[in-house]
Order: C-alpha cells, then sequence, then structure tokens
C-alpha cells in the first residue's frame, strides 16, 4: 500500500483545555462515532462505503468529518491499493491499533450495564412470567408479565422471537405475538438468546419459583 500525498490537517484543538492524559485522549477520541469508526477498521482496512456500511447510522458527511478528524489525529490514514485495485482504503495506525483495550473495555463494561438494566414480561395466556438479567445469568419467576420489555403470545409463537430468526419490525401484530417497550432494548434483550448455526445454549438460565 502506498499513502496518499497531501498535508493533513493539524492536530485537533484541544476540547477541554486540560493537561490530563485521558482528556487528550478525548479530544481524539471523543466525537460522536469516533470509536464506532475505529472499530470498523480494527481487524483491516476498508473503503470508505464499506465503513458506512458496517454504521448505518451514520450520514457520509459527518463520517467524512470524523475520517479528517482521525486522520489529523494520527488515528488512521488513507492509503491507495496497488493495481489492479488502485482504491483508495483507509487503515489504523500503530496509534489507532492501540485503542484495542479501550474499545474490548467498552464491551465489556455494556455487557455488564446491559445485564443489569434489562427486565422483561412473558405473557403466555395462562402463564405468566418476569425475568431479570444478573451479572449474566438469566433470572425468572412465575409472576405479572411485567418489566422494561414484554412480549406476549404462546410458547410456539414466541420461540422465533426470542431466539433471533424473526426480525424486531415483525415482532407486532404477527402469528399471535405482542410486544411493548423499546424496540432496541426488545433487540438488545433477543441478541442474548440469538441462536446461529448449530443449535447451542445461549447462556445460563437460573429460575425461581414454582
Amino acid at each position: 500500500m502506498n499513502s496518499i500525498g497531501g498535508t493533513l490537517r493539524p492536530p485537533p484543538r484541544s476540547v477541554y483545555g486540560e493537561g490530563c492524559i485521558a482528556a487528550h485522549a478525548l479530544d481524539l477520541l471523543g466525537d460522536r462515532w469516533a470509536l464506532l469508526v475505529i472499530r470498523e477498521l480494527m481487524l483491516g482496512a476498508k473503503r470508505f462505503a464499506l465503513i458506512r456500511a458496517g454504521l448505518p447510522g451514520i450520514s457520509a458527511s459527518v463520517l467524512t468529518q470524523r475520517l479528517e478528524g482521525l486522520e489529523a489525529g494520527g488515528v488512521l490514514v488513507r492509503v491507495t491499493l496497488p493495481d489492479p485495485a488502485g482504491v483508495q482504503v483507509y487503515e489504523l495506525t500503530a496509534l489507532g491499533r492501540a485503542t484495542r483495550p479501550v474499545i474490548d473495555a467498552l464491551c465489556r463494561f455494556g455487557k455488564a450495564a446491559l445485564a443489569e438494566a434489562i427486565s422483561a414480561g412473558f405473557d403466555m395466556g395462562r402463564e405468566t412470567f418476569r425475568g431479570t438479567l444478573v451479572h449474566g445469568w438469566w433470572r425468572v419467576e412465575r409472576g405479572p408479565a411485567e418489566g422494561d420489555i414484554v412480549f406476549a403470545g404462546t410458547a410456539n409463537a414466541l420461540a422465533p422471537v426470542i431466539y433471533g430468526t424473526r426480525a424486531a419490525e415483525h415482532w407486532p401484530g404477527t402469528d399471535g405475538v405482542a410486544f411493548r417497550g423499546d424496540p432496541a432494548a426488545g433487540r438488545r434483550f433477543t441478541d442474548l438468546f440469538r441462536l446461529s448455526g448449530s443449535v447451542r445454549p445461549p447462556g445460563r438460565a437460573w429460575s425461581r419459583g414454582g
């Protein structure tokens, strides 16, 4: 790969105006989408369109701004692939690759926070349940179908919802399934139980009550 010529813009101006090293790191990485752009490049160089495909909520103009800012900060570089490809891609520098422990730590934090944050209820007609994720364990008990999110339907109707074979936008009003709550929270919840490939236990269960 050959680096594209040209003069980089000056490094980003300090937002926090502090001598703290953590504040300096946030000057480089703290903009919205910045760490997710880095995540997209962590396993190798990508073209602009492929980065954007991995971040469906970002606009082209914002992605351009983030790439330019990260390039100015020395986190990534633009390079041109040799012929016959001859296309421009973005790749992380050694400084950019050094953010891997940061992203790993955020993932661990997010998993812990998610496990503590979501409670779910299930209304299966004659039976109702409620449960909470506690440190990676799914604790469920008989009781009112209440929680941050609530699913309603028969066991057969709910199975493809909980195990991820039916998209979230198809949950309500199809095949006798009803859903109440934030769809994004519902997707995060069902992702924990998603089955892919061969059937395997997606997590640990801890039941309580009769």
